[in-house]
């Protein structure tokens, strides 16, 4: 079995951007997995890098993993090893290992010398079913070029590594329906509860010279000199020229529905940190994170489930397809909602993918135990309203979280049906590689849990700019004027962000998209 945790609850409520802020805001690996501004329920995580971490990447092209262990930063006293493996095959032999070294004999007082100010429980990773989410693991994003390795789609080189995940042996948990902060270690690590009484101090320093430590610093909005352009690989024409490829597809049979995709690259290097305060403070969202990994940040409001797995084998996945833009008038906007929930377009277009996952989790499930639970739901956000289902079943035995997230990956959602010859017609019309866009963002757990996000909605920044991914299914039905113009509505936050004109300027013939 795993070896236990170490939970060390702190004394009040402790917001988690005043906690990120005060511990993490200049680590150059850390993240952040957000439930939300002012969120009711769920659970937020956020954690950074240490001399013990491990920090993976993947490149598909060269089909290895790069694992950087002890982490201490680049340079003296880290050392990297390249092995030929993917990804999954990575963590599938890493989370398996985990599992054979625990123990669940107690670690020895001796690590942890009792103090007043934290309290100190040991949780057996196996008897810890009362507490649902994180338990330690690893934590990171699956870019979408990894369905070159799990559908056989064509291999792209992307600027962005394929994956990147950190290694977390301690973390902060933020219960929001609790109201409760907890520490998380794992057992053995040394000195942990040196550690605890450490973040408790910091916070209470930082405490006394912040107005509240139960409220989230206000979202700060980028400012550059003049309105930054917003270079789209595609213009509104081009897209539009793309979107009746697709149909051509779709009439012939090849597709039944496509999922096009457009890049925005703009020439900004905001703080990752300002950025996102920015951007959860103006877009809401149950599933938004930042993540920090060297010179790359993703930046996510996203509004969707990809995947979860709970440790005792529960899959299921919340696809979401269709959309429409929110008004601020009550009538308008009521009558946007009921427009999307009675599309017959966006309904089949959703339909269509709950087949697909259906089929996709079937491949991984006990027989028997796919079933929709959900069935076009309307739910509204900051800005949209979307359509969304949700599919659950239960893990065949034998088989790993890790294998559910190999045979569901990339969504649906994100590629179209059927899935090979969705992706093959995608890559024949986008022009470039997708990069981390359209793929997933998370964790996986050191107990078998898996929950992950879809990369939408979201920003990345590197050192060339910042980077956004829009996109929309494509059906016979589609009109091109509508598709091109929910491209814009879900690009719209998210440029705002960056200081940037919602006007397309397309990127010359041949040259790269930064400027």
């Amino acid at each position: 079995m795993p070896a236990p945790i170490r939970r060390f609850p702190l004394p009040g409520w402790w917001d988690p951007a005043f906690v990120y802020l005060t511990l993490h805001r200049s680590c150059t690996h850390s993240f952040w997995l957000d439930a939300g501004v002012s969120a009711r329920d769920g659970f937020s995580y956020l954690g950074a890098a240490d001399a013990s971490s491990r920090f993976v990447t993947a490149s598909v092209p060269e089909g290895t993993v790069t694992v950087t262990f002890p982490w201490a930063g680049p340079g003296p006293g880290a050392e990297a090893v390249t092995l030929p493996a993917t990804i999954f095959e990575f963590l599938r032999e890493d989370l398996a290992a985990a599992k054979r070294g625990g123990s669940d004999e107690d670690p020895g007082e001796d690590l942890f010398e009792a103090r007043d100010s934290v309290d100190v429980r040991d949780v057996p990773l196996a008897d810890d079913a009362s507490h649902s989410g994180f338990r330690l693991g690893w934590v990171g994003w699956l870019g979408y070029e990894l369905g070159a390795q799990t559908v056989g789609a064509p291999v792209h080189d992307s600027r962005y590594p394929d994956a990147a995940l950190l290694q977390v042996d301690r973390a902060i948990e933020f219960d929001h329906a609790a109201h409760t902060v907890t520490l998380l270690v794992r057992a053995g690590a040394v000195a942990a509860e040196q550690w605890a009484a450490e973040v408790l101090a910091a916070l209470q320093a930082a405490a006394e010279t912040s107005a509240s430590q139960a409220e989230a610093p206000a979202g700060i909005r980028i400012t550059v000199p003049g309105a930054a352009a917003a270079n789209w690989r595609q213009d509104p024409a081009g897209y539009d020229a793309l979107i009746r490829h697709c149909q051509a597809s779709i009439t012939a049979g090849d597709a039944y529905q496509l999922c096009l995709t457009n890049e925005i690259r703009v020439a900004v290097h905001p703080d990752p940190v300002d950025a996102y305060l920015a951007l959860r403070a103006g877009s809401p969202s149950h599933h938004g994170g930042l993540l920090r990994f060297g010179d790359t940040a993703l930046l996510s409001a996203s509004p969707e489930q990809f995947l979860a797995v709970s440790r005792t084998g529960r899959v299921s996945t919340r696809p979401i397809k269709g959309t429409r833009r929110r008004s601020t008038g009550i009538a308008r906007d009521l009558a946007l909602r009921t427009e999307l929930e009675t599309s017959g377009k966006e309904r089949a277009e959703n339909l269509m993918i709950v087949d697909l996952m259906r089929n996709d989790l079937g491949r991984i499930a006990e027989l028997g135990s796919v079933a929709v639970t959900q069935l076009l739901d309307v739910e509204s956000y900051a800005h949209v309203h979307q359509l969304v289902s949700t599919v659950e079943a239960r893990l065949a035995a034998g088989l790993t979280g890790v294998d559910a997230v190999e045979s569901c990956f990339p969504a649906g959602s994100m590629t179209g049906v059927p899935k090979p010859s969705a992706m093959g017609i995608l890559d024949r019309l986008e022009g470039g590689p997708r990069g981390i866009y359209s793929g997933a963002f998370g964790y996986f757990g050191f107990d078998g849990a898996v929950d992950l996000a879809m990369v939408i909605r979201s920003i990345v920044i590197d050192p060339d700019g910042a980077s956004i991914g829009t996109g929309g299914g494509i059906t016979a039905l589609s009109d091109p004027a509508e598709e091109i113009e929910e491209t814009r509505i879900k690009a719209a936050a998210l440029l705002d962000v960056l200081g940037a004109t919602k006007s397309p300027r397309a990127t010359p013939a041949g040259q790269d998209l930064v400027t």
